[in-house]
């Protein structure tokens, strides 16, 4: 298998099977913008048996975005390249609270009222997720999330 190598931009690997569209889908990646966007779907892994990977010229992943692939994938690597070199590596980690990314499923919790308060979780599980809301005790699992996006 050839996948061609990105001039600038963000590699995500080691991405869960069968997530890559998800993350695709969650960075707000429509094809219609320019740069390629290269996703691999179940290529085969030392690390993982079988991963996904997403390729994304001319962007670097901001920390909220990289948050966001964290709930999906939480063994994944972003890569960093500039000039067809890997300047930085980072392997996400799911914070332990997390604010402003996801909203409660819960139709009755405070935080998807007109109240001014920003949606918080706990992570009670990083594999399989499992987020408990702040505010209704709610538990959300990754299917909910992905619901969101």
């Amino acid at each position: 298998m050839w996948v061609a190598k990105i001039k600038n931009g963000s590699v995500i690997d080691h991405i869960t099977r069968g997530h890559a569209l998800d993350i695709v889908k969650i960075l707000g990646i429509t094809g219609r913008a320019e740069g390629v966007v290269t996703v691999a779907m179940n290529v085969p892994s030392k690390k993982l048996g079988v991963k996904d990977m997403v390729k994304v010229e001319g962007r670097e992943l901001s920390a909220k975005e990289v948050d966001k692939i964290a709930l999906l994938a939480p063994q994944a690597s972003i890569n960093i390249v500039r000039d067809y070199k890997v300047v930085e590596k980072q392997h996400v980690k799911l914070p332990s609270v997390i604010s402003g990314i996801a909203r409660c499923a819960n139709p009755s919790c405070i935080s998807n009222s007109n109240e001014p308060v920003e949606a918080r979780f706990y992570v009670e599980s990083e594999d399989p997720l499992y987020m408990r809301c702040h505010y209704c005790s709610y538990i959300m699992e990754k299917k909910d999330v992905l619901k969101q996006f």
